[in-house]
This record gives C-alpha cells, sequence and structure tokens, in this order.
C-alpha cells in the first residue's frame, strides 16, 4: 500500500477525521514533520484546510534559520498559510521548575491550540512515528507508570491527531527521498541530557543487539493490546465513577469530591485504583501510586472521622460513610487540621500517611 493511502485510511479511521476539516499542523523542518506536512497536503480528494505552525523553541539559534527557511519554502510551494510562533522554553522551565523536554512540549500545544482557535481548525496534527512510540513505552515502563501509560501515545486525543503513529521513520525517510523533500537535522536529538535520546540512541539498540532484535515490534504490540484493554476498562470505570462518587461545588474554584465508602469497596481493587486516579487528576493533584494505594488501604479500614494529608494541601477526611476531599485553604502546602480538636492519635489514620 501506498504511503499516501495508508494516511488517508488512518485520517478516516483511527484519527476520525471528517471531509473537509481543518487540521493545524506542527511542522518543526525534521524529517517526520515535514513528511506530514506533504502526505497531508497530497489528501487532495478530503479537502482538508490546512494551517502549519513553525515554532522557534529559543534553544537551537544556529539551525532554526535553516529550519524556517525549509518550511517557509515547503509552505509556498504547497500553497498554503503558515504562521512563525516563539517560544521561550528556557523562561518557563526555570518558572515551573520544570525540564526543558516538558516545557517545550507545553509551550507547544498552547500555541498550537491558540492558532487551531484563530483558524477554526477542529484538529492538531503532530508527527509521532512507530518509532516514538517504542520509545514513549519503554519511558513510561522505566518511570513506573501502569497500564493506561504503557498503552503508549493515541492515535487520537482530544483535538490531537497522530496520523504517522503507526509508520516507521525508515518507511518516512525512503518516501522524502523518493520525493526529494528537503528536511533538517535537529542536533539536540543527539544530546544526551535527554532521557529520551538516551533510550534512543543507546537503550534500544543495546537490547535490540543483545536480547531482542524486534524489541521495537514487540513493544508496539504490547501498546497496542493494553490499549485495547485499556478502552474496555475506561468505560467500567465510568460506570464505577457514577456509582462512587458524589461532587459538591464551592465558592472557590476548587470542588469538594465525596467517595462513597460501600459501592467503593464493592469494585475490584482494580477499578478501586482507577477511581481514586480520577478523583486525584479531577483535584488537580498528583495520581501517585503510593497515595492511591494509601487511600484504597484508608477506605477499607480507615479510622473515622482522621485524616490525610496529601501534597498541595489536599485533605481526605475519613467518614463513616464517605471520604471527603478537599483543599480547605486552596491548593497550596499547609499542616493545619480540619478539625484541630482531633488528638494526634485520632488524626493519623491506620495506615501511614504522606506528607505535603
Amino acid at each position: 500500500m501506498r504511503l499516501e493511502q495508508h494516511v488517508r485510511q488512518m485520517l478516516l479511521g483511527p484519527c476520525g477525521i471528517s471531509k473537509g476539516a481543518g487540521i493545524v499542523i506542527a511542522v518543526s523542518g525534521g524529517p517526520d514533520s515535514m513528511a506530514l506536512l506533504h502526505l497531508l497536503a497530497a489528501q487532495k480528494s478530503l479537502q482538508l484546510r490546512l494551517f502549519v505552525v513553525w515554532i522557534d523553541h529559543g534553544l537551537r539559534p544556529l539551525e532554526t534559520p535553516q529550519e524556517k527557511e525549509i518550511v517557509t519554502a515547503a509552505t509556498a510551494q504547497l500553497g498554503l498559510p503558515v504562521f512563525f510562533r516563539q517560544a521561550d522554553v528556557t523562561a518557563l522551565a526555570k518558572k515551573k521548575r520544570l525540564s526543558l523536554e516538558h516545557a517545550a512540549r507545553e509551550l507547544r500545544y498552547s500555541l498550537l491550540r491558540d492558532v487551531a482557535q484563530k483558524c477554526g481548525a477542529e484538529w492538531i496534527a503532530v508527527g509521532h512515528t512507530a518509532d516514538d512510540q517504542a520509545e514513549e513505552v519503554l519511558l513510561r515502563l522505566l518511570r513506573g507508570s501502569g497500564r493506561k501509560g504503557l498503552a503508549g501515545m493515541k492515535m487520537r486525543s482530544n483535538a490531537i491527531i497522530r496520523p504517522l503513529l503507526r509508520t516507521s521513520k525508515q518507511e518516512l525517510t525512503a518516501w522524502l527521498q523518493k520525493n526529494a523533500i528537503a528536511s533538517c537535522f535537529d542536533s539536540s536529538n543527539q544530546s544526551r541530557k535527554f532521557l529520551r535520546n538516551r533510550v534512543r540512541n543507546e537503550l534500544l539498540p543495546f537490547l535490540c543487539e543483545h536480547f531482542e532484535p524486534g524489541i521495537k515490534n514487540a513493544l508496539l504490540k504490547t501498546a497496542d493490546s493494553l490499549a485495547v484493554d485499556e478502552e474496555f476498562l475506561e468505560e467500567l470505570t465510568k460506570k464505577a465513577l457514577q456509582e462512587t462518587i458524589q461532587e459538591e461545588k464551592q465558592d472557590t474554584c476548587w470542588p469538594k469530591i465525596r467517595l462513597l465508602r460501600k459501592p467503593f469497596l464493592a469494585l475490584p481493587i482494580a477499578l478501586q485504583r482507577r477511581v481514586l486516579e480520577q478523583v486525584l487528576w479531577h483535584m488537580n493533584n498528583q495520581a501517585r501510586y503510593d497515595h492511591i494505594v494509601l487511600l484504597v488501604e484508608t477506605a477499607a479500614k480507615g479510622r473515622n472521622y482522621s485524616e490525610l494529608h496529601l501534597s498541595q494541601g489536599l485533605r481526605v477526611a475519613v467518614q463513616p460513610a464517605w471520604l471527603e476531599f478537599s483543599y480547605p485553604v486552596g491548593r497550596q502546602a499547609w499542616r493545619g487540621r480540619l478539625n484541630p480538636k482531633l488528638t494526634e492519635a485520632d488524626h493519623s489514620p491506620t495506615v501511614p500517611q504522606t506528607q505535603d
């Protein structure tokens, strides 16, 4: 099957777009994004409304002029509008204490969403490939991710689509060469300071040479199998949330959530953990493994009228019929108690307590 036809099937199938859709394309000038740009532009029968965004992250000043030039030439040749944006990644990373990778990703998607809104585009297309998926699954495994994380990236995630997620970099490189399409080399992909690069350039080749030549395909198959299971579990989790959660709107921006203990404890442990994960995310808190395990044990045998102190000022009050999640003084670290009359013994649950 020709690559253009494969991409068309991905767009209409897993990506879920329709004829005439508006798509913002993130184009850096590298091989993957240049292939994405030209493959989407080749879908004449779909009558797509395409908008290109190139972002200068301020990290490689010696290389960005050439990248911008290549993107400018390509969009002019294809007759597509292009938006050039600046992102001060270093400043954001310093301000929020983020890694450069995390800060760049956060700024990039914010700028892409902004352009999509201004252009009336429903979708944002990014150039993640099958190789990126294999790397991502291995990265998440190293970080201790659960089933959902090990399912990898989705072909469609809200407004983000990844039409090349089942296409290898080798296929894209061959297609670019065949069609004489220019692209740039990103030197940051060789930097050892980024964990992803060490996985890509060192760990995966080592595993391939010394353990399993087909490691990338094995990781992709694992992600696909887990993704199918995850879809089923998500449906069960939605039903479990309806049966176990009560939300009370507050005057503040943070809700107060009650987790009903009886129906919660009737759930299988797998669903209990998933429900708590959703609750913590909804409270804009970290869904840490140790916190989730702690909360499961507290729901089962926590002392009534005791409380848990989680991160960023989140308090969990243990009541006979429910656990109540709230930010009594807002989302900030503090060491006060919901009920100052409690003794230290009453304050401590029957399982170890986490600290701010």
